[in-house]
C-alpha cells in the first residue's frame, strides 16, 4: 500500500513524490506532470503514515487549481487534505481567531475595489474615468502585496497615473484606506495582511496554526508575493515540511508584485533543501519543445524540456515532427485571414475546434481575429476576462457611432469614427505605460482600424450595423469553438494547435517593455504560449502601418528550429521581403505574404 501513490510515475516524478520530509523544491518544467506530483507524494505520505491529511496545507493560487487538486487527492483515496489558495486559507483563519481576538465580527470584504475608489476620489473632488480608477486599484494592489507604505511608494514609483500627479495619487490611496476603515471593510490583499499581522502579534494563535498544520506544499512557488512569501513563512515557522513547485520560466505576474527569485533563491535559503528537475514533457511534440528550449537558452532557472514521445526522451530529433512555422505578413487583417485560413483548413479535415487556440499579447487584438474566423463560419470563444465588445469604452464608443447614424454626417466615414473615438480619448501615441488606460486605448485603436479596413463603399450605418451583429454573436451559448485567449489567460493550459499571432516588436515584447527585466518577462509569456502547443505551433507577425519589425524572439529562436511558411492568405506567392529586427534577409523571421 505504501507504494500504490508511486505507482505510474517517472523516475525523477518518483522521487520528488518520495521524498516526504525537508524543505523540497520540485522545479517543474512546462507538462511535466507537476500536479501529479504534487497530489501522489500528499498521498504517498499519508499512505506511509509521514502525513495525517488534517494536518497538510496544499496552497495555490487559483480556485481552479486547488478544486483540481482535491479532486485528484480523492481519487487518490485521500480525504481531508486543506487544499486552497492563499486567500481562502488565510480568510478561514481570519474568521476562526477574530471574534476571540476581536471580540466583534470580522470586517465584510469588498467586493469593488474601484467602486470604493471612485468614492474616495469624489470625498476629494476628483473626477476620474473608470481606466484611471482600475489603474489606481492596480497600484493599491501592488503596493500591498510588496510590502509597501504609501510613503515608499511614492518614493519608489514616481510616476503618476493618467493625469493625477503621484502625490495626488497617494492622496486617493490615503482617502481609500480612511473610506474603507469607516466602513468597516477589508479589501482582498487586507485578508493577507490581517492574516500575517495577526500571526505575528499573537503567539497563541501562531502556536494553534503550527499545530493544525505541519507539511506545507506551494503549487506555482514562482508567482509568490513578498505578501504571501511572509505569510507562508509564519505558516511554516521553524518547520521544515515545506515543499515548493514551480518554474521561473513560467513567471508572468511581476508587475502585480509576483517575484520568482524566491523560487530561484530556494537552494540558498534552504542549504540541505532536496531539488527535483521535472524535465520530461508528456504534452508536446519535441519540435515544439525545441522552440521553446532555444528561446528560453541561458536563461535564470530554465529547464531543457525533453519529449517522452520521443524515443531515448531527446527532444533535438523531431524528424518526425511537424516542424513549426512562422509566417510574416503585410498587416494585421492579412494575418488574421491567413491564420483563419490555416484554421479552417484543420476544421476540414477533421480536428476538433476545441483543440485549437489563437493566442496574443493584448485583448485588443482579438477583434480582427474574431471577424476573420467568423467571415469563414468559424465560431470562436473567448478566454479570460471580458469580451471585446463588452468592454466599457467599447460599448461606450458603439453607443455613440450608433447616435451618429441618425445624424446628418458632413465627413467621411473613417473620419467620423476617428473624430469619435477621439472624443471618447483615443490620441496619435498610446500611453507609455501599461494597465487600463492602455487597455482602453488599445481597443479604441482596434476599432479605428476596423473602420480604416472596412471596405470601400462603407457607410457608418453598416460598419455599426456590423459591430451590433459581431457583439451579439460573441454572446451565444458555449458551443464547440475555437478559443481566443490572451498569453496571461492561456497559462496553465492546453490545445493540440496553438496560432501565436503578433510576435511582433511593440507587440511580444510590447513597446512599454523597456526594460532587460521586463522584456525578460514578455519572453516568459512567448514561451507560456509556445509550451500550450500539444501537436503544432504557428507563430506570426505583420508590419502594419507602423512596419512593425519581427520579433527579437523570432531572431533568439532562430531558423534550426522555426519554418518560413511559403503559402499566403489568398493563394499568392511569398514575397521574401521581410527582415530581421537588424535589418538583414527575413530567414528565420519568415517571408512577408501579400
Amino acid at each position: 500500500m505504501s507504494e500504490r501513490a508511486l505507482a505510474a510515475l517517472d523516475e525523477h516524478q518518483r522521487e520528488a513524490a518520495a521524498t516526504l520530509r525537508g524543505p523540497v523544491a520540485v522545479l517543474a518544467g512546462a507538462g511535466t506532470g507537476k500536479t501529479r506530483v504534487i497530489t501522489h507524494r500528499i498521498a504517498h505520505g499519508v499512505d506511509t503514515g509521514a502525513y495525517s491529511p488534517g494536518r497538510v496545507m496544499a496552497v495555490t493560487f487559483t480556485s481552479k487549481a486547488a478544486g483540481e487538486m482535491r479532486g485528484r487527492l480523492r481519487a487518490l483515496g485521500v480525504e481531508g487534505v486543506s487544499a486552497r489558495t492563499f486567500h481562502a486559507a488565510a480568510l478561514a483563519q481570519l474568521n476562526y481567531f477574530w471574534p476571540t481576538l476581536a471580540g466583534d465580527t470580522m470586517p465584510a470584504i469588498a467586493d469593488n475595489k474601484v467602486r470604493l475608489l471612485a468614492h474616495a476620489s469624489d470625498g476629494l473632488g476628483i473626477d476620474l474615468d473608470t481606466a484611471t480608477l482600475r489603474d489606481v486599484a492596480s497600484d493599491i494592489e501592488w503596493r500591498k502585496v510588496t510590502l509597501r507604505s504609501i510613503e515608499q511608494y511614492v518614493r519608489e514609483r514616481p510616476r503618476g497615473v493618467g493625469r493625477l500627479s503621484v502625490e495626488r495619487v497617494a492622496d486617493l490611496q490615503r482617502a481609500y484606506e480612511k473610506l474603507k476603515d469607516e466602513r468597516r471593510l477589508l479589501d482582498f490583499e487586507d485578508v493577507l495582511l490581517a492574516c500575517a499581522g495577526m500571526l505575528e502579534a499573537e503567539p497563541h494563535v501562531a502556536r494553534a496554526v503550527h499545530e493544525q498544520y505541519r507539511h506545507f506544499t506551494v503549487d506555482e512557488f514562482q508567482d509568490v508575493s513578498p505578501l504571501q512569501h511572509r505569510l507562508l513563512e509564519l505558516w511554516v515557522g521553524d518547520r521544515r515540511d515545506l515543499c515548493v513547485v514551480g518554474d521561473a520560466s513560467q513567471s508572468i505576474y511581476s508587475f502585480a508584485g509576483a517575484d520568482s527569485r524566491y523560487l530561484l533563491e530556494f537552494e540558498s535559503r534552504h542549504p540541505d533543501a532536496k531539488v527535483v528537475r521535472l524535465e520530461t514533457n508528456y504534452r508536446s511534440d519535441a519540435s515544439v519543445l525545441a522552440v521553446a528550449n532555444e528561446l528560453m537558452r541561458g536563461r535564470p532557472g530554465a529547464l531543457h524540456l525533453l519529449a517522452a514521445s520521443t524515443p531515448g526522451g531527446d527532444a533535438d530529433d523531431t524528424s518526425a515532427e511537424i516542424t513549426p512555422t512562422v509566417t510574416a505578413y503585410d498587416d494585421e487583417a492579412d494575418e488574421a485571414q491567413g491564420i483563419a485560413q490555416r484554421i479552417d483548413a484543420l476544421l476540414l479535415a477533421g480536428e476538433d475546434p476545441r483543440g485549437v487556440a489563437i493566442l496574443y499579447r493584448s485583448h485588443a487584438q482579438s477583434a480582427v481575429i474574431a471577424a476573420a474566423l467568423s467571415a469563414r463560419g468559424i465560431a470562436s470563444t473567448v478566454l479570460g476576462g471580458k469580451r471585446f465588445f463588452d468592454l466599457p469604452e467599447v460599448r461606450q464608443a458603439l453607443m455613440e457611432l450608433r447616435a451618429a447614424t441618425v445624424a446628418p454626417i458632413e465627413t467621411a466615414f473613417v473620419a467620423t469614427v476617428r473624430d469619435i473615438l477621439r472624443s471618447r480619448g483615443l490620441t496619435d501615441e498610446p500611453p507609455q505605460a501599461g494597465g487600463a488606460l492602455r487597455d482602453a486605448w488599445e481597443a479604441r485603436a482596434a476599432l479605428l482600424r476596423l473602420a480604416e479596413e472596412a471596405p470601400d463603399g462603407t457607410t457608418l450605418r453598416v460598419f455599426t450595423d456590423d459591430l451590433m451583429a459581431r457583439a451579439k454573436s460573441q454572446d451565444e451559448p458555449a458551443r464547440r469553438t475555437v478559443t481566443l485567449a490572451t498569453l496571461h489567460a492561456a497559462k496553465g493550459l492546453e490545445w493540440d494547435h496553438v496560432f501565436l499571432a503578433g510576435v511582433s516588436e511593440g507587440l511580444l515584447p510590447i513597446s512599454y517593455a523597456t526594460t532587460f527585466e521586463s522584456v525578460d518577462e514578455e519572453r516568459r509569456l512567448a514561451y507560456v504560449g509556445i509550451t500550450r502547443a500539444r501537436r503544432t505551433l504557428a507563430l506570426s507577425w505583420s508590419a502594419g502601418p507602423r512596419d512593425r519589425l519581427p520579433s527579437r524572439f523570432l531572431r533568439e529562436i532562430g531558423s534550426g528550429t522555426l519554418r518560413a511558411a511559403g503559402a499566403t492568405a489568398r493563394g499568392g506567392a511569398a514575397s521574401g521581403r521581410a527582415t530581421s529586427p537588424s535589418g538583414s534577409p527575413a530567414g528565420a523571421d519568415g517571408a512577408r505574404r501579400r
